[in-house]
């Protein structure tokens, strides 16, 4: 009866969705314990090992790329939640202005841009910012960290506007408006009530952001200078000159440390939500 009950269609299409999404990756964990150098053979013998694991950590390029995509990302993820958060804001809450199409189309275009369009676009702009540097104040701008940093932001804050601005469609415009008949100035109601409140639609924007830097490849091929080589584009050039389990090994440790990250985040914001729950009761009790 039991069973009967499980198979249902709603459960079926669950069970085989999450199949279809985490069986590769859980073979791919496995693979990265193989003993073997061939990625899909493995070595009965001699496996489970972390040989794979050691060899990682002594590959000097891998963790240099490593380094550079956190760093790329934790900038790109910052800057694209500070320009998003206020482009959101102005959206949701400036009413109609002159002006509002073209922002909302300009802060949405990339979600739909193809990827490709988007990386020579901004292949050509930085070229051509660095030929005219040179021409005006004889500076030197080569392409590097920065110019993938700033290409990830081009396209990483329109997610973050998204993100914020549906959840400034569902905010409670009391909780201002008494804030502001109470005596609070609109920069102080904004930093202690509306910035609380809409601080998880924030990080998630933030995690989002984030996470389409450090797997972004196809933008950052077309921006990278020479010897800027993020982690994905290491990846992938690992990938078509021939694999072995060590890459198998990195994707299980990036895995675990983005797993790692939701979770984290998960908690803090059910924490932080059960705070404010906890404290509207008491205002309310008081009252």
């Amino acid at each position: 009866m039991k069973i009967r009950r499980f198979l249902t269609f709603p459960n079926v299409a669950l069970a085989l969705g999450l199949a279809f999404l985490y069986a590769p990756i859980i073979v791919m964990i496995v693979y990265s314990f193989n003993n073997s150098r061939l990625v899909t053979v493995w070595d009965a013998a001699n496996s489970p090992t972390l040989r794979w694991y050691v060899a990682l950590f002594q590959d000097r390029p891998v963790l240099q790329a490593a380094w550079l995509s956190i760093r790329v990302a934790a900038m790109s993820a910052t800057g694209a939640v500070i320009l998003g958060t206020l482009a959101g804001l102005v959206l949701a809450r400036f009413g109609p202005f002159r002006g509002r199409a073209l922002l909302r189309g300009l802060a949405t275009a990339p979600l739909v841009m193809p990827e490709v369009i988007t990386g020579l676009s901004m292949l050509l702009l930085f070229v051509s910012l660095e030929q005219l540097l040179r021409v005006l104040l004889g500076w030197q701008f080569d392409r590097g960290m920065l110019t993938i940093m700033l290409a990830h932001i081009t396209f990483t804050m329109a997610y973050v506007t998204v993100v914020v601005q549906s959840r400034l469609a569902s905010f409670d415009d009391s909780l201002e408006e008494a804030a502001l008949d109470l005596g609070a100035r609109p920069a102080r109601v904004f930093f202690q009530i509306t910035l609380p409140l809409i601080m998880p639609a924030i990080m998630s924007g933030w995690l989002l952001a984030f996470t389409l830097s450090w797997d972004d490849v196809v933008v950052s091929q077309f921006v990278a200078g020479p010897g800027a080589n993020t982690l994905p584009m290491l990846i992938y050039s690992k990938v078509r000159l021939g694999v072995n389990p060590s890459v198998n090994a990195l994707a299980t440790l990036m895995v675990l440390i983005v797993a790692t990250g939701v979770i984290v985040a998960a908690v803090m914001m059910k924490r932080a939500e059960r705070r404010r729950e906890r404290e509207m009761r008491m205002a309310d009790a008081g009252g």
